[in-house]
């Protein structure tokens, strides 16, 4: 049985762009209506993108081929590529002895995910936009170690020295201690051209039950029809936003920096889920949120004061940044 840190290893090589061809006999999904959502049956995505085997074991009816294992959780919304966790917005149905995916995942998150290099529109960029969240009267979370305004501000500089270093252009929406509304942040982030933008930030309570809730989380976009993280669908999430232009980058440079993220500071894995922050809704650049722990867990906020720690969140994400430009713009023949 391959290894956690083996698996997310092995799913990044397919982030760079190592990745399988879709079938060429392929003459379309099959896909199937139900209860008013278009559905695609996971028998074709397994031809589609040339999976060798599908079974059930368990909860999970799993796909596999040489490069990836996907695990889909039946009547569940977690789905596990080579052990990193995807969050949903629908769930896995069995329906008339058939398995179906939801399209939406399928075209939004599990293509872009499987075919970087097939996501429509990418453009070679070389700027970096970081994001470091709160600022000034705004604390974000406290613990007793400190302030989550200032470890998100220490760790974007140091992110911005490991990308420089990497030959990268670096913006940052600020470099001290001052507030900006998310209206200014994202005025100011679409002022540049080609550039991706990341917003840091460090996690407080959550679903997982208070203080014991621990672990890294990646948030992008919600796409137009999926409602915003942790409640239900609204007449609003079906309007299209500035960012939604982005959804297939979104969700492929998210997979970049999580499962780095994860393989390099052994945290436990929350997942990419999908959300409608203010931050991400108008920025024209492929985005992404991390939330780098919980500093309301009593082991994670000590990490998180730690500057070993800080460092290597800040290593990960700038070497997830390189596959991701490489996986991007590989059709392109960019470097």
């Amino acid at each position: 049985m391959i290894s956690a840190q083996r698996s997310i290893r092995h799913f990044l090589l397919v982030i760079a762009g190592i990745v399988f061809c879709a079938s060429s006999a392929h003459a379309g999904w099959e896909t199937v209506r139900h209860k008013g959502q278009d559905y695609v049956t996971a028998r074709s995505i397994k031809t589609f993108y040339g999976f060798k085997s599908m079974k059930v074991n368990g909860r999970f009816l799993e796909l596999e081929n040489a490069v990836v294992k996907m695990k889909f959780t039946i009547s569940g919304q977690e789905v596990f590529m080579n052990n990193v966790m995807f969050v949903f917005s629908f769930k896995i149905l069995r329906h008339q002895g058939r398995y179906l995916v939801s399209r939406i995942d399928l075209g939004k998150l599990v293509d872009p995910v499987l075919r970087p290099s097939y996501i429509p529109g990418s453009t070679p960029f070389q700027t970096v936009i970081i994001d470091p969240g709160h600022g000034g009267k705004d604390s974000g979370a406290v613990n007793r170690y400190g302030l989550e305004k200032n470890y998100n501000l220490v760790v974007a500089r140091m992110l911005k020295k490991d990308l420089e270093a990497r030959r990268f252009k670096v913006i940052m929406t600020r470099d001290s201690d001052r507030f900006l509304s998310l209206a200014e942040r994202v005025k100011f982030a679409n002022r540049f051209a080609n550039a991706i933008f990341i917003s840091i930030h460090f996690n407080s309570g959550g679903s997982g039950g208070g203080s014991r809730a621990e672990g890294i989380e990646t948030f992008t976009l919600s796409p137009a029809g999926v409602a915003h993280y942790g409640r239900g669908v609204r007449p609003d999430d079906f309007q299209l936003r500035k960012g939604n232009a982005q959804d297939s980058a979104n969700i492929a440079l998210a997979t970049a920096v999580h499962g780095t993220c994860l393989l390099k500071s052994g945290r436990p894995d929350r997942g990419i889920r999908r959300a409608r922050f203010s931050v991400l809704t108008g920025i024209k650049h492929p985005a992404i949120l991390l939330e780098g722990g919980f500093m309301s867990h009593s082991h994670e906020a000590r990490l998180i004061a730690d500057e070993r720690y800080q460092k290597t969140i800040s290593r990960s994400i700038a070497d997830a940044i390189v596959k991701y430009r490489l996986a991007t713009t590989r059709r392109l023949g960019q470097q």
